[in-house]
């Protein structure tokens, strides 16, 4: 552990000149000695070192396979070229906003001594890390597309393979340096800090507010980018032009492929990293205010850093043989997924068992949520994969046009939030239930927060076959414009086809844990509270005929003081704003879409009709236009969607108070999951109909019923990368920002309420 302790001077000198004493209005911390972690703990460290080892292991790995031919590189070049040159501007974008919100937040702590004086620097490490295993996840699925083309030449298993190991450096990058985020900060202020328990989980939970941030601009910025192109290439290529997929010919493929690794790659490590990172927080925090102590901040701590181990051993059972069947390869990687949530399942027993004995209903709620995870998965698989009938029906659909296979999406999406919606909502009632929450509200809360953490504990191997999908789909494009072989193509379109249905199923994956997160970060918001006010003086609250110290305030009384019922209409006004933000957020990133993807189409026309000989395969078209296009339409258009997720929970905070927050939070959360779910599987299903028709169904390509299927998946595009995908992070940027400025709301909405005659 020799490099925890050398990490953590950085902290010691931020104790010598008295910033964390400052935090708390008291003189800077000592060194006292304190209560040892459990070893058990280490499970977190080592983890994490062991998932950035196997990172670079299966990077080097994608990296020694065979480029291809000059042609596949150079088309590979141009793509990576164009997503480095997007994530450029977008962190330059994201820079100087994170500084202005450091800047913020330095102002609550050292000022205004209303925040904790962590905040500010753990925000930039989540904040900075996120961003880091986006760019490095990115990195690698651009260096393996034309090498999973290359190595399908060979086989169908060894394309599967070089594509399934890029994906796993996105997914053990993602786990790898979250994990070490955390267990740094928590090594350091536990020893070499004064700080209580419940004050430093309670200020870790704000840094989640970084890596929210970045998420919610990755997949923002990233969803507008790659649905500009893929829309503006689909509607003048396909349908005007009538040129297959990824032709060449096309000025907006390479955009295209650009657009699938800034928001499918980049977008969702980053999306998925605040999941994770957020719902350990939340569960640490949690577990604090229950009186469960240290020990329940070390069991999601280690149960993650156990996931990881397991993860590793599931990417090794992975394989498949040649002329699999879609069912087959969906199958290998059940496999896979199975063994690793079977082995987290087991041993999340024992390690129960060892740190918690009196609490193994603990382990009913940590099963409860890795099952849903897996449910999640299955049902968007059986709504959005053409194995299964309902995809097959909105394919049929097709033969009388455009408007069917629009209901018949539509229908789908709206259809499958049924089942995602009982599998949550079931999942919630169990880990609230197994830990005793019937008895114990604040156990049963930790016991929802914990359940988070095991639907995400296999993160690794499942945020992995989610990443494969955009190198396959690179893949493919790749085989076409490089002209390779029939078997080749026919090879790359399996894989392609496998990666709609992976993608679709991590996007389920990633709302459905996004859901269980939102809501122990809504829980954890109360504990906030009951720390601002501490911060603000109050040492007692005066509820009806009682009075009760804070430090011994339960959830109840906090509820109680803040009049937090369905009866109060600032909690109703609340919850009918926050379903509302859900609406006008989906709004204005599937108009700034349709903005983008207008851009994209007359540029693609004005080439085709300018440039002379590209239909004829004799001129090269300007490829670098449409990068251009996509880049500057994603960074303008990020921009209000984004800073109104921000400003939203902070205005209805101060207007509304308490009450009026915790409203927000339940409409955003109920509407938003729900919604996000119909979106993501709606395009789903409608992508893979038309793949369905593309492999010869209904006439195939270049039919009517492959024309209207085009439209479907059109409007799908955004509907599954950018709308819905966002919606999970909307969820929980929302609460995290509700949590960071907690204080801000408890010292000045009354003061607010008083002066617009809200109270």
């Amino acid at each position: 552990m020799q490099p925890l302790k050398s990490l953590s001077v950085l902290i010691l000198a931020l104790v010598e000149v008295n910033i964390l004493g400052a935090a708390y209005g008291g003189e800077a911390a000592t060194l006292p000695a304190v209560e040892e972690i459990p070893m058990l703990w280490y499970l977190a460290p080592l983890g994490a070192v062991l998932a950035l080892l196997s990172a670079a292991k299966f990077y080097r790995d994608v990296v020694n396979s065979p480029a291809g031919d000059k042609l596949m590189v150079e088309i590979a070049d141009h793509v990576r070229e164009g997503a480095y040159a997007y994530l450029r501007q977008q962190y330059k974008v994201v820079a100087v906003l994170f500084i202005v919100i450091a800047l913020i937040l330095s102002l609550l702590a050292f000022v205004l001594k209303i925040q904790s004086g962590l905040t500010p620097f753990g925000f930039l490490t989540a904040g900075t890390l996120s961003g880091l295993a986006g760019f490095l996840g990115m990195r690698t699925a651009t260096q393996a597309s034309s090498r999973t083309a290359a190595a399908a030449k060979e086989s169908l298993n060894k394309g599967l393979q070089v594509a399934l190991h890029a994906g796993a450096v996105m997914g053990l990058t993602v786990v790898g340096l979250a994990l070490l985020d955390l267990s740094l900060w928590f090594f350091i202020l536990r020893n070499y800090t004064d700080l209580a328990l419940d004050h430093i989980v309670m200020s870790m939970l704000c840094f989640g507010m970084g890596a929210s941030t970045q998420a919610l601009f990755a997949r923002v910025g990233g969803g507008i980018y790659t649905k500009a192109a893929d829309v503006g290439a689909d509607l003048v290529g396909k349908v005007e032009a009538n040129i297959p997929e990824d032709d060449p010919r096309n000025p907006a493929t390479i955009a295209d492929n650009v657009g699938d690794n800034v928001g499918d790659v980049a977008g969702m490590g980053a999306d998925l990293y605040e999941s994770y990172y957020g719902s350990i927080l939340a569960s640490n925090a949690l577990g604090v205010t229950a009186g469960l102590g240290i020990k329940a901040v070390v069991l999601p701590m280690s149960l993650a850093g156990l996931g990881v181990v397991f993860s590793i051993l599931g990417f090794r059972v992975i394989r498949t043989s040649e002329n699999a069947s879609q069912k087959a390869l969906l199958e290998a990687f059940g496999r896979g997924i199975n063994l690793s949530s079977a082995l987290i399942l087991v041993f999340s027993g024992v390690l129960i068992y060892a740190l918690m004995p009196d609490h193994m209903g603990l382990w009913g709620s940590i099963a409860s949520g890795l099952i849903a995870g897996v449910l999640i998965g299955r049902i968007t698989e059986y709504y959005t994969s053409d194995a299964y009938s309902p995809t097959r029906e909105i394919a049929a659909q097709a033969v009388t046009g455009p408007a069917t296979v629009i209901l018949g999406g539509i229908s789908t999406g709206m259809l499958s939030t049924a089942m995602a919606g009982l599998t949550v909502a079931t999942s919630i009632l169990l880990s609230f239930a197994f830990a005793g929450g019937f008895s114990d509200v604040a156990i049963g809360l930790y016991g929802v927060g914990i359940a988070a953490v095991g639907m995400l504990s296999t993160l690794g191997i499942t945020l992995a076959t989610d990443a494969y999908g955009p190198v396959a789909d690179n893949a493919g494009g790749n085989a076409v414009m490089s002209h390779q072989p029939p078997h080749v193509r026919e090879r790359t379109e399996l894989l392609d086809a496998l990666g709609n249905t992976t993608a679709a199923t991590g996007k389920g994956f990633a709302i459905g844990s996004a859901a269980l997160t939102a809501l122990a970060l809504l829980a954890s918001y109360v504990g906030q509270i009951h720390v601002s006010l501490e911060r603000a003086g109050v040492e007692t609250l005066e509820l009806t005929g009682r009075s009760v110290p804070v430090h011994t305030a339960t959830i109840a009384d906090f509820m109680e003081y803040y009049n937090v019922t369905l009866m109060n209409p600032k909690v109703l006004v609340g919850v009918i704003l926050g379903s509302m933000a859900t609406f006008v957020f989906c709004a204005l990133t599937l108009r700034a879409v349709g903005r983008a993807a207008v851009e994209m189409v007359e540029e693609v026309r004005r080439q085709f009709r300018e440039i002379k000989g590209i239909m004829e395969g004799k001129a090269k078209p300007d490829y670098a236009s449409c990068v251009a296009i996509s880049t500057r339409s994603a960074q303008r258009e990020m921009i209000v969607p984004s800073l109104l997720a921000i400003l939203i929970p902070l205005t209805v905070g101060l207007v509304l108070g308490v009450a009026g927050t915790m409203g927000l939070l339940v409409g955003s959360l109920s509407t938003g999951f729900l919604l996000a779910i119909f979106m993501a599987n709606a395009g789903g299903a409608w992508d893979n109909a038309k793949k369905y028709i593309e492999r010869g169904a209904f006439g195939g390509k270049g039919s009517s019923a492959h024309k209207a299927a085009v439209v479907g998946d059109t409007v799908g595009d955004p509907f599954k990368d950018t709308s819905g995908p966002a919606l999970n992070i909307l969820l929980k940027l929302m609460a995290i920002v509700s949590v960071v400025f907690a204080g801000v709301v408890v010292q000045y909405s009354p003061k607010v309420a008083a002066l617009l005659h809200l109270q």
